[in-house]
Order: structure tokens, then C-alpha cells, then sequence
């Protein structure tokens, strides 16, 4: 009975001490690489016309090329700390097909549905990404993420120009 008794308080503050500190917020396993273009239309009228609708993002454009990223995982605090490791995040197509293309990125998790959405940022002016297109971020989003984060979306962003999505995370 005295063994039971112990193991039972232990087990309890195991279990208590395993759940403080987990202040996880979101957590994302794998990338998608940005395909510019979202939908392409060809009417049929003489001569037929081509329409492409560009491939938005929660109000982000994409940049003119596709991207394709190996592999992501990010960890997103209660309290905005993020961590994402991204591996692979090169040009799929063009003359740089294969190349970083000298970019530098942040990142940006949206929380909400898309119409209106919340969107916090990276603090840093960015990281650059390797030869080989990895990267890692290590920084705190501004403003502090909604808790709980509804709909999330983790886009991966260039610091240049008008700050295009070059990636997503998926969400774990």
C-alpha cells in the first residue's frame, strides 16, 4: 500500500512537471514552394484569351518565379518566440533554376480566416538563405500571435521588394 501510495505522488509530479513549460503554440512540419500563378483561363472566344489569376496569399503576392522548398519545421511560442528551420528553398524555374538568387528572408504566421486574418512578423531584418537554400530563423513575431491562433498560416517571405511569399509551412 505504501508503494502504491509513492508511485501514485510520483507519477503526479511527473506529470505535472512534464506539462509546465510547454508553452507551444503551433508547431509545422514540411514546406510548400510558391507556384506564382494560382489559375490559368483561356476563353474561347477567336482569338482566345489567357487570363492567369496570381497566386495571393492572406494579401501577399507570390514573386515571378516558382519556388520549391526540400523541407520546414517551425515552433511558434505562447509568447511570439519562433524557430524555423528551412532546407532547400531555391529558384524552380528560370535562368537561376537551382540558385538561392542572393535572397534574404522572415517570416510571417497569420492567425484568423483569410478576410481577416492577424498578421505577425519576424523582428530581424531577415536571414539569408545558404548556397544551398537553407536557413534557420530564430527570432519573436510582432504582434504576439492570438491564442489560441485560428486557421494559422506560416508564410515564408523575401525581405526585398514587396516582401513576396516564397514558402508555406504545414501545419503539424
Amino acid at each position: 500500500m505504501k508503494y502504491k501510495l509513492v508511485f501514485s505522488l510520483l507519477l503526479v509530479t511527473l506529470v505535472t512537471f512534464s506539462t509546465i513549460g510547454n508553452n507551444t503554440l503551433l508547431k509545422f512540419k514540411g514546406g510548400i514552394g510558391v507556384d506564382p500563378i494560382s489559375n490559368v483561363v483561356v476563353s474561347t472566344a477567336v482569338p482566345p484569351v489567357t487570363t492567369a489569376t496570381p497566386n495571393i496569399v492572406r494579401g501577399i503576392s507570390p514573386p515571378g518565379q516558382p519556388w520549391r522548398i526540400a523541407d520546414l519545421y517551425a515552433d511558434v511560442s505562447i509568447d511570439g518566440h519562433i524557430r524555423v528551420h528551412g532546407r532547400g528553398l531555391l529558384l524552380a524555374g528560370g535562368n537561376g533554376i537551382g540558385t538561392n538568387a542572393g535572397q534574404s528572408v522572415f517570416a510571417t504566421l497569420f492567425c484568423g480566416p483569410a478576410a481577416t486574418a492577424t498578421a505577425s512578423s519576424t523582428t530581424s531584418t531577415g536571414v539569408a538563405l545558404e548556397s544551398d537554400g537553407d536557413f534557420t530563423i530564430d527570432d519573436v513575431l510582432l504582434p504576439t500571435p492570438s491564442n489560441p491562433c485560428e486557421t494559422p498560416v506560416l508564410l515564408i517571405r523575401t525581405t526585398g521588394g514587396a516582401n513576396a511569399w516564397f514558402a508555406a509551412g504545414i501545419e503539424d
